[in-house]
């Protein structure tokens, strides 16, 4: 193996490397009814930034365009490193548009987040780790990847409503092969509502 063929270093993906602290307690305040309420409303978030993540990954695999960039912050940041690439996008407007090219009518994605682990920091800031299951078929380059991938994002809440305001992703393995044949897909989804290239 040459010097350029060598592995290059890679920081442990550690919460202090992602900069995700410990966020608020989840513990029940000692207080009344207002506290109470500000510790079922923390609960709630919680819940509404995992919805917000599933829907991230339904959008993707379906080509639901239009839903997916409401999730996103107007000035979200983007950072995914790959096997054998690094993806750096600012703005929902250029996240999105990269995302309608990837998800096209030859291709078929599965992409699945597991394990979060939630930290609120304020009422209208939060940051998630999530753990990425994804398979990605590519039949007009005829190129199959799989994988794992830790995400972890920043969330602001806008309008009363949770965005993603930063999002990155670094691999935990990842899988790149040839595909000798179109795999017998009975079911193909993105075949009707992905992008159609030639258009």
């Amino acid at each position: 193996m040459s010097e350029q063929d060598a592995p290059q270093p890679r920081n442990a993906l550690t919460r202090a490397y992602m900069g995700i602290d410990g966020g608020l307690p989840l513990e029940v305040s000692q207080g009344g009814i207002d506290e109470l309420r500000a510790d079922l409303q923390r609960m709630m978030d919680i819940e509404a930034i995992k919805q917000l993540k599933h829907a991230y990954f339904r959008c993707i695999d379906t080509a639901n365009f239009e839903e997916l960039a409401t999730l996103f912050h107007d000035d979200v940041s983007v950072h995914f490193i790959g096997g054998g690439y690094e993806w750096k996008l600012q703005g929902k407007a250029e996240y999105v548009e990269s995302v309608t090219k990837s998800f096209h009518r030859e291709s078929v994605g599965h992409h699945n987040g597991h394990h979060p682990e939630i930290q609120i920091r304020s009422a209208s800031e939060a940051t998630g780790v999530w753990y990425l299951t994804d398979n990605m078929w590519l039949f007009d380059t005829k190129f199959f990847t799989t994988g794992t991938a830790l995400y972890w994002d920043r969330y602001v809440k806008v309008d009363g409503r949770w965005t993603i305001k930063d999002t990155k992703y670094e691999r935990i393995y990842e899988i790149n092969r040839p595909l000798a044949d179109e795999p017998p897909f009975s079911s193909h989804y993105l075949a009707t509502h992905g992008t159609d290239l030639s258009a």
